[in-house]
């Protein structure tokens, strides 16, 4: 399973790209995937060709409407391992003995 961390940021739509960014997530969240939203970017786990799937669809959304895009990608890919999405806060948090903001 991959576990991956992705942004797409247009940078010749101004300050503000929320409008951008929420036509992706409108794709991710419609895709089935677990995923969580962060202020810098979103994780979503799935098997490889579905996650990349996924990051195609929303780059290619974004494409059809602008000229330059800032790609940030990293992941984290392992045999048989599933729910770290949340397992890796998870325990974390039991290491801590508390719980986190997140």
């Amino acid at each position: 399973m991959l576990l991956a961390e992705f942004s797409l940021t247009p940078l010749d739509k101004g300050a503000s790209v929320s409008p951008w960014v929420s036509r992706s997530l409108d794709i991710i969240d419609k895709s089935g995937l677990p995923y969580r939203l962060g202020p810098m970017g979103t994780c979503l786990e799935g098997e490889w060709d579905e996650v990349m799937a996924v990051v195609k669809a929303c780059f290619e959304r974004m494409a059809s409407d602008c000229g330059r895009i800032s790609i940030s990608l990293k992941g984290d890919w392992r045999r048989g391992a599933s729910g770290r999405l949340t397992a890796k806060v998870e325990r974390v948090e039991a290491t801590l003995g508390r719980k986190l903001k997140t």
